[in-house]
């Protein structure tokens, strides 16, 4: 009896890419296809861009990074801009969901397996009204990015011609929605430290981006009256998004009040305060020179760049409600309980355990990626005089990683290794540790067998 040879290899296409695998190889495609376009003369406005510069680029925009080893502004020509715009929209929403979105359009059904995908990156629970959710999220993306053109546009418009305006507008609104941080300016926001109308925009933007669709879908249908209450989850974003902004803002403050910020008027530096604790958590733009903060500053961001944003969003990082359930782990079992409780509701114990191993495969990528960074830059450079790549290096990785973009002044200066080292770990921080960990798994569906049980000492 002959097969049918389309059946089996449907079958082994079922069997060999799993959701995990497809979400990768999706963004992996993308990477290659957006650094090849970069890599062409006419991306380039002075010269052609080596391959690793214009993969790095690609991956940087994608990954919604934001990290940049080239002048965005002055070295990609407008085609190689606009490639870019492309990139951190398809990026910061996903591949998977413009491929969902354009079937559902043109009638076409979508696979079990692209359904799974779409709920996994915006909901944290499975939806009946699926296309409407993915319908909201164009529809907002849409609104959101051009409001946030409108009113860049009302300030630029004074300092640049009209369409020149208009197209930095657009260009500043789509990256900082997609918590990207590439800006066309050299210095990123530097020169509108002080300026409210970009300063609001841009966090309004970032903030709306980086917190993620699902909890905006709720508080937009809980003020409408559609919705008898808010998740678990939603409260618990909004509740640590909330002290990490505070946070960050009054450490910020208190840490440069008399170094970067010292001659700031004192509602400049108070705005650049928050603007920093913001874009640190998941986007790359800064108002004040990276290269003269203090370690008490680097640190702080350090922390707010690897909780990075909110699940469902376009930020990276091991997301604000991992940092959240490990706290309530830590608090739940000072006060004896086994279980981790929350606002009336016990956390499944399989999140606990997911969430440990993230923030533990999260932090060893990070060491990893430094690790490999030191080893290959130091040189022959003498020990005191290599002592602060430590701390640059470091905050490259975890910059990264969270798809944040902040440098101290590193990234153009590596060598091609470290550049791809960079790559791969914004890679992981963007895809995600888990999504990456199962994509690898031979056999995801293979049941383990249980031992009898013997304890082990710890701690």
């Amino acid at each position: 009896m002959i097969k049918n040879p389309f059946l089996t290899l449907q079958i082994i296409f079922s069997r060999t890419f799993s959701p995990a695998r497809i979400f990768i190889i999706s963004f992996a495609a993308v990477i290659l296809i957006g650094a090849v376009l970069l890599w062409l003369p006419f991306s380039a406005s002075k010269g052609q861009l080596a391959f690793i510069d214009a993969l790095f680029s690609s991956a940087s925009a994608v990954c919604v990074t934001g990290l940049a080893v080239i002048d965005i502004g002055k070295d990609l020509s407008l085609a190689g801009q606009i490639i870019t715009i492309f990139l951190f929209q398809c990026g910061g929403l996903g591949i998977i969901t413009f491929s969902v979105f354009f079937f559902g359009m043109m009638g076409i059904g979508v696979s079990f397996k692209g359904r799974e995908i779409i709920q996994t990156t915006f909901l944290h629970s499975p939806k009946t009204d699926f296309y409407q959710i993915l319908r909201s999220v164009f529809i907002f993306t849409f609104i959101i990015e051009s409001i946030g053109t409108l009113l860049l546009l009302v300030r630029f418009a004074r300092d640049f011609p009209f369409w020149r305006a208009l197209y930095i507008s657009i260009y500043h609104a789509i990256s900082a929605f997609n918590n990207c941080g590439y800006s066309l300016f050299s210095n990123s926001l530097i020169d509108y430290s002080g300026d409210y109308l970009v300063n609001a925009t841009v966090i309004g933007l970032i903030v709306l981006g980086g917190i993620g669709f699902v909890v905006i879908h709720e508080i937009i249908y809980r003020l409408r009256g559609l919705e008898k209450r808010l998740s678990i989850h939603t409260k618990l974003v909004f509740i640590t998004t909330l002290v990490l902004i505070a946070g960050g803002t009054i450490l910020f403050y208190f840490f440069e009040r008399n170094h970067s910020i010292k001659n700031f008027p004192l509602d400049t530096a108070i705005l650049a305060s928050l603007f920093q604790s913001i874009t640190a958590r998941t986007c790359g733009f800064n108002t004040v020179d990276m290269s003269h903060l203090t370690n008490h500053t680097i640190l702080v961001l350090i922390i707010l760049m690897f909780i990075g944003a909110s699940p469902g969003s376009a930020g990276g990082g091991v997301k604000t409600t991992s940092a959240a359930i490990l706290f309530l782990i830590i608090w739940n079992r000072i006060r004896g309980s086994e279980e981790v409780n929350v606002f009336n509701r016990t956390i499944p114990r399989e999140i606990s355990t997911k969430t440990i191993f993230i923030i533990f495969a999260s932090a060893f990528s990070v060491a990893l990626i430094t690790s490999v960074l030191l080893f290959s830059g130091a040189g022959n450079i003498a020990i005191a005089e290599s002592r602060h790549l430590f701390i640059e290096y470091l905050f490259e990785s975890v910059s990264a990683f969270g798809t944040v973009g902040l440098s101290l002044g590193t990234t153009p200066n590596m060598d091609p290794f470290q550049k791809l080292a960079v790559i791969i770990l914004m890679f992981a921080g963007r895809v995600g540790p888990l999504t990456l960990a199962l994509s690898l798994t031979m056999r995801p569906d293979k049941k383990t067998l249980s031992y009898a049980e013997e304890t082990v000492m710890v701690g």
